[in-house]
C-alpha cells in the first residue's frame, strides 16, 4: 500500500491521483531533426502518412527504418543504447 501526503490545490491532487492509477511506462527517448524539403514533397509525405493513419513524424522514421534495413543499416534499439551497448556514438 502507498501513502501520499495531501498537497493543497486541484493540480498535486490530480498528480497523486494518476501516479496512483497510472502504470510507469519506461521513457522512450527521442531526438529532435529538422529538415527542409520541396513542398511538393512534403505534401507527398503528408498524403502519405493520412492513408497509413500516421502522423508524417512517424511516416518519415518508418521510411528510414524501411530504407536502412533494404541497404543493411542496423539501427540499435533504444535499451542496447541506454545500457551503452554496441556501435558508435
Amino acid at each position: 500500500m502507498h501513502y501520499y501526503r495531501l498537497q493543497s490545490g486541484t493540480k498535486a491532487l490530480q498528480c497523486i491521483y494518476n501516479s496512483m492509477i497510472e502504470p510507469k511506462m519506461p521513457s522512450k527517448k527521442t531526438t529532435t531533426l529538422n529538415l527542409r524539403v520541396d513542398p511538393a514533397l512534403k505534401d507527398a509525405i503528408r498524403q502519405a502518412a493520412v492513408r497509413e493513419n500516421r502522423s508524417v513524424a512517424n511516416m518519415v522514421e518508418t521510411l528510414i527504418r524501411q530504407h536502412c534495413e533494404n541497404v543493411g543499416i542496423t539501427i540499435r534499439d533504444q535499451q542496447s543504447q541506454d545500457r551503452g551497448e554496441g556501435g558508435d556514438g
